[in-house]
């Protein structure tokens, strides 16, 4: 656990160091978010904060290679699939800085999307069975197609949920955080080398996460901008596919006695914020005959703000219902049934609580 934490640290100090040169940079080259109608900061913003991230992160994946503990993660036949993961991070995040400088239309960003999420996938990065029932993908064409959906879809929905001062960061940092805790179980007590590759990983996004948000955090002086809500949805979605699709579930139920299908929403459950967001969001431009990608304030952290809640405390309630939701999917890897039953129940009053309370005071605001 140690190496996985000092990895996590390395990349945090990287991200952190590197973040006030993306914002030198994001200024030289105009990538500067404006005060647009449903926007809620009141002035210009730097953007390009996923070069920061994407740094932190290429930083780290070298040291480790150097490192004789995590020797098995890049040797051997799987040796490729974190410089696999980092190249298409790397594409994904010049895709945004493009989007961030030039504003590009939707298209382009999802062919981008795409040709990253399939070099990816070409480099070994796929789905190739599901976790019940030893189901398999009945062909490599099939299994390209999934995984690129996958893909895409994860990069999509970061981008979405990425409204507020330190929000998409911080949902990734602790939803990545239960998941790298749970990939970190899958490494210890499994023989397999893709938990071991995806608990690399996540501690490499964790960890930048972590270096950004304290440049992120409201009030924000850089904004992650789609560089980095790319690369984290990338990211994530790698480390994801990893553990979903490639470990077979035989040995993860017999070794540690987790139930096949929590391989599957446990994913689900560490981006299940921004997934439910972009959900709502394309229904709800759709049923109004607009375009999925057409931009609106009715997000979940705008309807959050419009109840009466502050900047600050509408993204620290999304942090408690990301922790409840993704810790509490990995309580049921760690506990006993009933045990996990009642942590999650008492998580979720605990977030209730903090959504529909508000102080008397900004009760007396909101009705004068």
């Amino acid at each position: 656990m140690r190496i996985y934490l000092l990895l996590m640290a390395i990349a945090a100090a990287v991200t952190y160091l590197a973040t006030p040169l993306a914002r030198v940079l994001a200024r030289r080259t105009h990538a500067v978010t404006p005060v647009r109608a449903r926007d809620v900061h009141t002035t210009p913003v730097p953007r390009l904060g996923g070069v920061a991230m994407l740094a932190g992160m290429a930083a780290t994946l070298v040291i480790a290679s150097r490192m004789p503990f995590l020797e098995p993660v890049f040797s051997g036949a799987d040796e490729s699939l974190p410089w696999s993961i980092l190249g298409a991070a790397t594409l994904v995040c010049v895709l945004g800085v493009a989007d961030d400088i030039w504003d590009l239309d939707w298209l382009t960003k999802m062919v981008g999307q795409i040709l990253a999420a399939g070099f990816m996938a070409w480099q070994g990065v796929q789905l190739v069975q599901f976790p019940v029932f030893g189901l398999t993908i009945g062909s490599s064409r099939l299994s390209l197609v999934v995984t690129i959906l996958v893909v895409v879809t994860a990069i999509n929905a970061v981008n979405f949920v990425d409204g507020l001062d330190g929000l998409a960061a911080g949902v990734i940092a602790i939803g990545g955080t239960a998941f790298f805790a749970y990939t970190y179980i899958l490494t210890t007590q499994t023989q397999t080398e893709y938990s071991n590759i995806a608990t690399v990983v996540m501690a490499c996004v964790v960890g930048a996460c972590l270096g950004f948000l304290p440049h992120n955090f409201h009030p924000a002086r850089i904004f992650m901008g789609d560089s980095g809500a790319m690369f984290l949805g990338l990211t994530m979605a790698a480390a994801s596919i990893l553990v979903t699709g490639q470990i077979n579930p035989g040995t993860v139920e017999v070794s540690i006695g987790v139930p096949a299908i929590l391989l599957i929403l446990l994913p689900l459950a560490v981006l299940v914020l921004p997934l439910l967001d972009m959900g709502l969001a394309v229904v709800r431009r759709v049923l109004a005959g607009k375009s999925p990608f057409h931009p609106d304030r009715m997000h979940l952290h705008h309807r959050l703000l419009d109840f009466g809640h502050s900047h600050r405390r509408a993204v620290l309630i999304m942090y408690v219902w990301t922790a409840v939701i993704a810790f509490g999917a990995v309580s049921f890897a760690v506990l006993p049934v009933t045990a996990a039953v009642v942590v999650c129940a008492a998580g979720v009053a605990v977030a209730v609580l903090a959504t529909l309370w508000l102080p008397r005071k900004r009760i007396g605001a909101l009705t004068r």
